[in-house]
């Protein structure tokens, strides 16, 4: 199941972990993790073999033309990349897709890649739709299922009970090892087709170095950050009823911030913004 391609000698690794599919809205989570394995210079360590994990009339594999001539297929990857940088500890980034059958031994995969190379902590990366504009800051939620950890790094105890994507069931699985993880989300504005969205990968990657401890050069994100919501204005202005609506999304979200200033109040947790992506996607579906 495993394919090795690297035995590097890794110092206490931390686990940055993102998955396509429907965990990763915007494409923001694969986005920063992408961008942070590419930043700090990664090797690619291992990779999951994909014919046990998924429904390939589901994934498809995609052909890509080499030179004009050659016939390429990519299959569906999930890929462990290390990074030795200097810090007291190094990282280990997977890049993944969200499998199609046998969940659990595709978690057990990755714990035991984590084991083999003494892995202390894991964060992964996801982002939802959510009814938040494109022109404010992005809100990132941080949980964790160890009350002691939630305290010790402030993050949030999650409270959601429902459908869960393989994020979830990876978080379980690691409790269930005794390795410590966290989660981070990114809500994305459901109005855009934007993809990847820079800006929210951006918040992701600050959110998670803060976390973590380890620096990250961004300065082309900030710059992709600008560009995306000037791009994204311009598109607005030329229709009034589009503005209205993120109008009414700016005074909503301005609201919250006012009330998280007064009364301390939590932001939506990970797991609130996939209900609400599911609300969304139900009023869609009876719509059409």
């Amino acid at each position: 199941m495993l394919i090795e391609h690297a035995h590097p000698k890794l110092r206490s690794p931390i686990l940055i972990a993102a998955f396509r599919g429907w965990n990763d809205a915007g494409e923001s989570a694969t986005f920063a993790a992408g961008h942070l394995s590419r930043i700090w210079a990664g090797e690619k360590m291992a990779s999951i073999d994909p014919e046990e994990f998924y429904d390939f009339q589901a994934v498809r594999p995609q052909v890509e033309l080499i030179g004009g001539l050659t016939r390429k297929i990519t299959w569906p990857a999930n890929e462990f990349w290390s990074a030795q940088l200097e810090s007291d500890r190094d990282v280990i980034v997977l890049i993944g897709t969200e499998p199609s059958h046998r969940w659990r031994t595709f978690s057990e995969v990755i714990v035991d890649v984590a084991r083999s190379h003494e892995v202390g902590f894991v964060v992964t990366l996801g982002a939802l739709l959510a009814d938040v504009p494109h022109s404010r800051p992005v809100h990132i939620t941080g949980t964790a299922a160890d009350p002691a950890l939630v305290e010790r790094l402030g993050l949030q105890r999650s409270r959601y009970e429902g459908p869960t994507g393989i994020v979830g069931v990876l978080h379980d699985a690691f409790n269930q090892a005794g390795i410590e993880s966290a989660s981070l989300w990114a809500a994305v504005p459901h109005y855009l087709a934007v993809s990847p969205n820079p800006k929210a990968a951006l918040a992701l990657i600050e959110k998670a170095t803060e976390l973590i401890g380890v620096p990250a050069s961004v300065d082309e994100l900030v710059r992709a950050s600008s560009n995306y919501e000037e791009r994204v204005a311009d598109i607005i202005a030329t229709d009034d009823d589009v503005q209205a609506y993120v109008q009414l999304l700016e005074d909503r979200a301005d609201d919250r911030d006012e009330e998280d200033t007064i009364d301390g109040a939590e932001l939506p947790t990970g797991d609130a913004l996939a209900a609400e992506l599911e609300k969304f996607l139900r009023a869609r579906t009876d719509e059409d």
